[in-house]
């Protein structure tokens, strides 16, 4: 099997593979402080139920990361999944004008990834982007390891910001 026959592990990160929780509270006060809350995802601790399905993914796929953060973020991103040691794989992101909701972007990348190759499985914490998946006939693997406020949420779907 070549490198381009193999199938797509697609891994999202907020509370997929990195802790959000300390950066919650960001969301949770009224206006909401985006910045700060993207500001700080450097900060966000691996989450290692998640990590772990990542590097047992790598032996037999290709992983692809795809987030709802914007792309303003990039940088930041991928100096995470660098230092935590996490295979190389495209990063996609919403452009950073994007507020449509994750469950939308998010199938919409997946569309864009079958076209061409399998995709084995979709790891996410979002309910609604899983929901969509299933709906759309992909393998969905719910993310249920990490607590998840009502702020973020509602940010996901709603304000289509992450």
């Amino acid at each position: 099997m070549t490198r381009n026959s193999r199938p797509l592990a697609v891994f999202d990160l907020d509370n997929t593979l990195s802790d959000a929780r300390h950066r919650q509270p960001f969301l949770e006060r009224r206006p909401r402080d985006w910045a700060a809350f993207f500001a700080a995802a450097p900060q966000d601790p691996p989450l290692a139920r998640g990590v772990e399905m990542c590097m047992e993914a790598a032996g037999e796929c290709d992983v692809v990361y795809l987030t709802g953060r914007p792309e303003r973020c990039r940088r930041d991103t991928v100096a995470w999944l660098a230092a935590q040691g996490l295979p190389d794989g495209p990063l996609h992101m919403r452009g950073d004008q994007d507020r449509r909701p994750a469950r939308v972007t998010k199938l919409e990348v997946l569309r864009r990834l079958s076209a061409g190759r399998e995709v084995r499985m979709l790891v996410d914490d979002d309910e609604l982007v899983c929901d969509a998946a299933e709906r759309a006939g992909y393998r969905v693997v719910r993310a249920r390891w990490a607590e998840s406020s009502d702020a973020l949420l509602e940010a996901q779907e709603r304000e289509g910001r992450t």
